[in-house]
């Protein structure tokens, strides 16, 4: 009597792929504090955030991401993010980015008017009677006490997320074509692509 023998085939590991989102901002702590919110074993997508030097112009930024870009390639499906603040910086400057971050599909501008706070701010409130730099960072502390740029919190800022979408898209209607001239952030555009992709 002959045995059949039995195909045994082994299975090759597959990782499925994870869309990334490349983010690049002037701020060494807040920003990658933040988007570290939104890297989860059990999505779809990586968020790495470019740490920074102490240098934060608007220029230094935009060579950070050129350089990590040039070093590591970025696939059709991922995306390039420029994540600056309105700040002090000179319309030229802000312009340089937004010329840069159109010239393909998967690179991006973000801006917050008057910094990256203000973002953070509407996940609680929508940001009325913001007067200043220095006052969004007191009414943020309303929500957040120990805010510090340390990370201390954040998790306070998760339930909020949706909200902070919904509040910055209604300050930016019509949508701005670069950056917030009034107090606003089109941050949001970012996250909505990364919830999105992690779907």
């Amino acid at each position: 009597m002959t045995r059949k023998l039995r195909s045994f085939q082994r299975r090759s590991g597959t990782r499925r792929y994870r869309k990334l989102f490349i983010i690049a901002s002037e701020g060494k702590k807040t920003e990658p504090y933040y988007f570290n919110l939104f890297n989860s074993e059990d999505t779809a997508v990586l968020v790495k955030c470019i740490r920074t030097d102490k240098k934060s112009s608007p220029e230094k930024v935009l060579a950070r991401l050129k350089r990590y870009i040039g070093e590591n390639g970025l696939k059709k499906n991922d995306e390039a993010w420029l994540v600056v603040d309105r700040d002090t910086w000179k319309d030229q400057q802000l312009h340089q980015l937004l010329t840069w971050s159109q010239q393909k599909q998967n690179t991006q501008l973000a801006v917050s008017n008057p910094k990256f706070e203000f973002w953070l701010l509407l996940h609680f409130e929508d940001g009325t009677g913001v007067s200043s730099s220095r006052n969004c960072t007191e009414k943020l502390r309303m929500y957040l006490p120990h805010y510090d740029k340390s990370g201390t919190g954040f998790h306070l800022l998760e339930p909020g997320i949706n909200n902070a979408v919904k509040r910055a898209k209604r300050k930016d209607t019509p949508a701005c074509p670069d950056w917030p001239r009034n107090f606003g952030s089109t941050v949001y555009r970012l996250v909505e692509n990364i919830l999105c992709g992690q779907q």
